[in-house]
């Protein structure tokens, strides 16, 4: 039998995860006055559903389709951090979050985040 303190564990991880999906899914949604909203849209949507599966199935992290999705966007998402971070590193005159790019960034290191954090919780 588990302890006590274990067992809220894994309705906390699935809370966890449905509330990311729900602030993912906002955050496509509010795309829709930016200049590249397709792109966004995309970019936030895909750690939305995969977020979601987790919330309502925590062992779908095992599976080779969604170790693959989730790989392959958090490489991209990872690359195009970098990518803004040095374009910050050199342009950037103020604060970088009054910076469109500086805003960007901080949701791709969010999306990074919580899905390296989703992706290592199946080892």
């Amino acid at each position: 039998m588990a302890p006590a303190q274990g067992r809220w564990a894994p309705a906390l991880w699935r809370s966890c995860n449905g509330l990311m999906a729900a602030f993912f899914a906002l955050a496509a949604v509010v795309q829709v006055n930016d200049p590249d909203a397709e792109l966004w849209m995309v970019v936030y949507t895909i750690p939305a559903v995969l977020t979601l599966l987790v919330g309502l199935n925590p062992l779908v992290t095992g599976n080779f389709i969604w170790k693959s999705v989730s790989a392959i966007h958090t490489f991209f998402c990872t690359v195009w951090a970098v990518g803004l971070a040095y374009y910050l590193l050199l342009h950037t005159q103020q604060n970088i979050l009054h910076e469109e790019e500086g805003r960007e960034l901080f949701g791709l290191v969010i999306i990074t985040a919580w899905i390296s954090l989703c992706y290592s919780s199946s080892r």
